[in-house]
């Protein structure tokens, strides 16, 4: 996992390097924001999860997209992807322990979002 040095300045802007995040929901955003990196985290928090899988329980992502977002995921540390020597060889991803910290995240996007959709529907 790479370490994040982010430095908190005094106007409580929140640099990285050459990126600078204006509130915390900026570089939150930033780890789980687009369309498919929330949907990975919040199938790999209900446990480890073979490629096939993941594209089987999002299947509307492209493999080369899945693989993408998993990279990313996997270099800022929210998941972890580890091989077996089997043959053929087996890859398992699951969520880190700082990848769990996002569990009461995504459990309150999904109360919104349920909330959301029977507004809407009324």
């Amino acid at each position: 996992m790479n370490e994040v040095n982010t430095v908190t300045t005094s106007d409580k802007r929140l640099v990285d390097g050459d990126k600078v995040y204006n509130t915390p929901v900026e570089l939150t955003l930033e780890v789980i924001g687009g369309k498919w990196k929330s949907v990975l985290v919040y199938h790999l928090l209900q446990g480890p999860l073979r490629f096939s899988e993941l594209k089987r329980l999002v299947p509307d992502i492209t493999e080369k997209m899945l693989t993408q977002q998993l990279r990313e995921l996997e270099r800022v540390g929210v998941l972890t992807r580890t091989i077996f020597a089997e043959v053929p060889p087996r890859v398992e991803y699951r969520a880190t322990v700082h990848g769990q910290t996002l569990q009461p995240v995504l459990e309150a996007m999904c109360a919104w979002g349920r909330s959301h959709w029977q507004q809407q529907g009324e």
